[in-house]
């Protein structure tokens, strides 16, 4: 059984798709249970759609903000190719949970590279991942910036976590016209690890 105490994470994708707000109900999560708990933040070109990764340990993981190859419980991955860079942090045993959403960079648009595929079933023979259309599922929910609340609902579910807790944490950081939509997308990303 997964558990998010004491647990290393790591939160990966494209500038704008709100991988700060997730690192941010997680840090909110871990400070309501008394937990030690770093956030550590690193941009690359984030406002060019540039990869963003995010670290967040908890507990007794929480002894310094980075982490290193093989030492993540978790993988969020908001992307597809992002998955796949972010492959390498994962610990054996750990959980990769991602979006299947393809988002071309710049090199891909401009024709200098292809997009790799086959990424979903090179990641799949991989690790245990949970890997879902968290785009399509956010836009069900009525927002699709809400792929990060489709993915922090899926490691809700996968971790056992209370889930009275974790959605006083997304209203807690997220503002009051957006908390209905957002636990929606949240509550999609659970109901897709408890059946599948």
């Amino acid at each position: 059984m997964h558990t998010l105490e004491n647990s290393s994470i790591v939160i990966v994708g494209v500038g704008g798709q709100g991988t700060l707000l997730a690192s941010r109900i997680l840090g909110t999560i871990a400070v309501e249970n008394n937990w030690n708990v770093k956030v550590s933040e690193v941009h690359g070109m984030a406002q060019r759609g540039g990869t963003v990764i995010t670290f967040v340990r908890m507990g007794d993981a929480a002894v310094s903000p980075l982490i290193e190859a093989g030492g993540a419980d978790y993988i969020l991955a908001f992307e597809e190719m992002e998955a796949m860079r972010a492959l390498p942090y994962l610990k054996k045993g750990g959980a990769l949970i991602g979006s299947t959403q393809q988002i071309m960079p710049m090199s891909v648009v401009t024709g200098a590279a292809q997009y790799p595929c086959g990424l979903k079933e090179t990641l799949q023979g991989k690790a245990d991942c949970r890997l879902m259309d968290a785009y399509a599922m956010a836009e069900q929910a009525g927002e699709k910036r809400a792929v990060n609340l489709v993915l922090l609902g899926a490691l809700c579910a996968l971790t056992g976590g209370d889930i009275t807790q974790w959605e006083a944490a997304v209203r807690q950081c997220v503002p009051a016209k957006l908390q209905e939509v957002n636990l929606r997308a949240f509550h999609m990303g659970a109901e897709f690890v408890h059946t599948h």
